[in-house]
């Protein structure tokens, strides 16, 4: 790979650098979206995202007759690295412009790219991803949600759960099982379904760290049209695998939590020990050098992942081991700084006398569930060793 950016690249680099530090006083402060975030933060991260589209900033690699700037995969790295430059982030107001939009440009009819891809690019329609069940999470092809045609419609009935962002979602892309004899994989169809439609309801499940981001949805008797079918009727594990790719792919790159560890070092040196400070022992300082070194791997295995887009090639094991290593990088450092922490470790996000407002010990409750989304890291750990090293299954 050339790490040498070519002069297009460097322009675009200063027309985003410009745009950004003009306009970063609209941008919220950064809020995880599994926190406890409050409705007006929620409403600051929307005008943040409308904010980007007035400027042409919202979806950037989308190709221009989507509505995005047809910007190159070098260009998307370096719209990401501005960001960060400014610790700023894209505010992450669902799944449409990450998942589903890609999603619908690849197998989703005319008619359903001018009524949603517009919108979503706006900021007016949340999506929300519709796949784990009660009992069906990494085993994804076991999904129970029925959907029974009827007329010009299918009736749904059945649960979802982990479904973030749904109290805020306008629209759910789900997988629902249109032919219960099938076979496992065969039989399920991805559907586009209003969370406004009658019979759904939307229960807030609330984490240890006190967030309210996942939620169960339960569909009763939810009518939805056929034309809302992605793809084709009893073929939705093919379209569902497609929005897959792009959500285990999507840091390509990015460096891995190498913020994080930058904010370790300063944690380090400003805890008392010993009668200087946590960063003068030198266990301390080898134990960061190894986090760092990590992340510096981990970007440069994304960059691996670059490399194959640019060549137009699919994507390959990156996406699985970005995925397993980031996850796995983000824990260990939480919990080592519940170690420099000690008793502070104790006091819960935003409690009085919390070092940095608790953060630390909110990022070691959350931490576990990266491991588990998106597939779990067993599973990832099954896919690098079946698909890659060919290894026999267990």
């Amino acid at each position: 790979m050339d790490f040498n950016y070519s002069p297009e690249d460097e322009a675009f680099r200063q027309e985003v650098r410009q745009w950004l530090e003009a306009n970063r006083e609209f941008a919220p402060a950064s809020v995880s979206i599994l926190a406890n975030e409050s409705d007006e933060q929620w409403k600051a991260r929307v005008r943040w995202h409308k904010k980007l589209h007035e400027g042409g900033w919202v979806a950037v690699n989308w190709p221009k007759e989507y509505g995005g700037r047809g910007a190159t995969v070098m260009q998307r790295l370096i719209f990401r690295e501005e960001l960060a430059r400014l610790n700023l982030s894209e505010p992450g107001i669902g799944m449409g412009i990450s998942l589903l939009g890609p999603t619908l440009m690849h197998w989703g009819t005319d008619e359903q790219k001018r009524r949603h891809l517009p919108a979503i690019l706006r900021g007016e329609e949340i999506w929300c991803q519709g796949y784990s069940e009660p009992g069906s999470g990494s085993d994804l092809a076991s999904i129970q949600t029925r959907a029974v045609e009827e007329g010009d419609y299918f009736v749904v009935n059945g649960q979802k759960v982990w479904t973030s962002m749904a109290q805020h979602a306008d629209w759910i892309f789900a997988l629902v099982r249109t032919d219960p004899d099938a076979p496992r994989h065969k039989g399920i169809t991805y559907l586009l379904i209003d969370m406004h439609s009658t019979g759904i309801t939307v229960r807030p499940l609330v984490q240890m760290t006190g967030g309210k981001g996942f939620n169960e949805v339960f569909f009763e008797d939810v009518r939805v049209p056929k034309k809302n079918v992605v793809g084709e009727k009893n073929n939705g594990w093919q379209v569902a695998m497609t929005t897959l790719m792009f959500e285990r792919g999507g840091g390509a790159g990015m460096g891995g939590p190498m913020q994080e560890v930058r904010e370790l070092v300063d944690l380090a040196k400003r805890l008392p020990r010993d009668g200087g400070v946590a960063w003068d022992d030198p266990g301390v300082r080898q134990k960061i050098v190894e986090f760092a070194s990590d992340a510096m791997a981990l970007k440069y295995t994304g960059y691996r992942q670059l490399t194959r887009q640019l060549k137009g090639l699919p994507p390959g094991p990156e996406g699985s081991m970005m995925k397993l290593c980031n996850t796995e990088l983000a824990l260990r450092i939480a919990l080592f700084a519940m170690e420099l922490l000690g008793p502070y470790s104790q006091l819960e996000f935003g409690a009085p006398f919390a070092i940095d407002k608790g953060k630390w010990s909110f990022r070691m409750l959350a931490a576990r569930g990266p491991t588990i989304y998106a597939g779990t890291n067993q599973i990832q750990h099954n896919i690098i060793g079946e698909r890659v090293l060919g290894l026999p299954k267990g």
